[in-house]
């Protein structure tokens, strides 16, 4: 799989402060993107499943749920 190249057009201080953070860091101006676009994609990634995750916990029935021990089947004392 080869990499595509993206064109992003920035307003003047967006792309200067990508610069600024790009020289301090040491890496290219398309590293740096290439991994903030991964970062937002990693957090929206994150929101969705809480969200599901929240509406799943919204309905759950905790009185039929099971208890730790019986989930990893540990004998009780």
């Amino acid at each position: 799989m080869s990499n595509q190249r993206t064109l992003v057009l920035l307003e003047p201080p967006v792309r200067d402060l990508i610069t600024q953070m790009a020289k301090e860091k040491g890496i290219s101006i398309s590293s740096l993107c290439r991994d903030l676009i991964c970062e937002g994609l990693e957090i929206f990634e994150d929101r969705y499943f809480d969200r599901i995750a929240s509406e799943r916990e919204d309905k759950f029935n905790w009185g039929n749920g099971l208890t730790h021990d019986e989930v990893w089947n540990k004998k009780q004392k």
